[in-house]
């Protein structure tokens, strides 16, 4: 019998449009509401009440076009996690795991970049080519370690904070698509590849903890 975490507080829809936004770094409509379950007809109209506010406007980028938040957008966004994060008590089990994350993170960046370059005749840039099956084995084998290692952190996250849950079965769903021989569910952009999912989570645990990245 599977056992289902207890999820802890649940976090207000319009705070969730405003922080899907954010971890997104671009979305449209439909992507803003999926990555938290919310109401399309709701978020839309919560997307526009925003931009109004001018804590989101549209942009585009090559091919694609969504929604991005604005530096007032981040300021209101930044205001609401931490309001949510005293008044839910979940400060300490955020901060654990975000330290614990930190050896992790540097893990899945050195798995992505070994995908996606493949050093040989003294050129550390050489392009993964994906013809030395033993090489990629390393890399998706490092993936299921880091997958393992994932998941009890968001059981931890989501236990405190509920929109913490599901980054581990999303990273699982990512992997299971890259072991089945679809490889740009590694670190492919545009989709919910490993590497997309866990730097949503990266952002995630930095904004809910007002840590500048990098610092």
């Amino acid at each position: 019998m599977t056992h289902i975490p207890d999820l802890g507080r649940s976090s207000d829809p319009e705070l969730l449009v405003l922080h899907s936004v954010r971890i997104q770094g671009m979305a449209d409509d439909d992507a803003v509401a999926e990555r938290f379950g919310l109401d399309q007809a709701e978020t839309r109209e919560t997307l526009l009440d925003d931009e109004a506010y001018g804590w989101v406007r549209q942009a585009a980028f090559a091919d694609t076009a969504g929604w991005s938040l604005t530096d007032r957008g981040r300021a209101e966004d930044d205001r609401r996690l931490a309001e949510e994060l005293a008044d839910a008590g979940a400060r300490p089990v955020v901060e654990q795991v975000h330290e614990s994350f930190g050896p992790l993170n540097a893990r899945l960046l050195q798995a992505c970049t070994d995908w996606q370059l493949r050093p040989e005749d003294g050129d550390r840039l050489s392009p993964n080519t994906h013809t030395d099956p033993d090489w990629d084995a390393q890399v998706l084998d490092e993936l299921e370690a880091l997958d393992a290692e994932l998941a009890p952190l968001v059981g931890e996250l989501s236990s405190a904070l509920e929109r913490f849950a599901g980054y581990d079965t999303r990273f699982s769903a990512a992997l299971g698509r890259a072991r089945s021989g679809q490889g740009e569910w590694v670190a492919g952009t545009g989709i919910g590849s490993c590497h997309v999912v866990w730097m949503e989570l990266h952002e995630d645990l930095l904004s809910t903890l007002g840590v500048q990245r990098g610092a």
